[in-house]
């Protein structure tokens, strides 16, 4: 097994678990309080890194914006996460909705930097997409009154 493979099915595991976490957090606290702690988990962890890893410090202004911009769109995206599982979305049908986030990424590489997409892939998006539209679906919820 590849090494990038055996990282990235562990964190398969990991942003599984979170999602669960997630929801059993926001049944309790509020989105805003999960997102603390949540943030709290990210500064203990970057804090370790820095103090065990060597780490080039010296990086251009524009990369350390970059870098910046790409924490602050992670951050906000968490929290919207929290908001929506807080105010009534289901783990089973918010987490696998915004983890096709790479959409996003396909489009802005295709924009960006050109990259073309193969039919295949363009199935596979077509695939993602309807599965979203699928996922999205609610029954009506029933009312205890019956209007005749």
């Amino acid at each position: 097994m590849q090494h990038w493979f055996l990282l990235a099915s562990i964190a398969l595991v990991f942003f599984g678990i979170t999602g669960i976490t997630q929801k059993l957090s926001t049944n309790s606290i509020s989105f805003e309080l999960s997102f603390v702690w949540f943030t709290g988990a990210f500064v203990a962890i970057s804090l370790v890194i820095a103090a065990t890893m060597p780490l080039d410090w010296r990086l251009s202004p524009a990369l350390v914006v970059l870098a910046g911009i790409g924490g602050l769109l992670n951050g906000l995206g968490a929290l919207t996460s929290f908001a929506a599982l807080e105010k009534g979305g289901k783990a089973s049908i918010v987490i696998p909705i915004i983890n096709l986030y790479p959409l996003v990424t396909i489009a802005g590489a295709r924009i960006f930097f050109g990259e073309r997409l193969t039919v295949p892939q363009v199935a596979g998006i077509i695939c993602a997409l309807l599965a979203v539209v699928l996922l999205a679906q609610e029954p009506e919820a029933q009312s205890g009154m019956k209007i005749t």
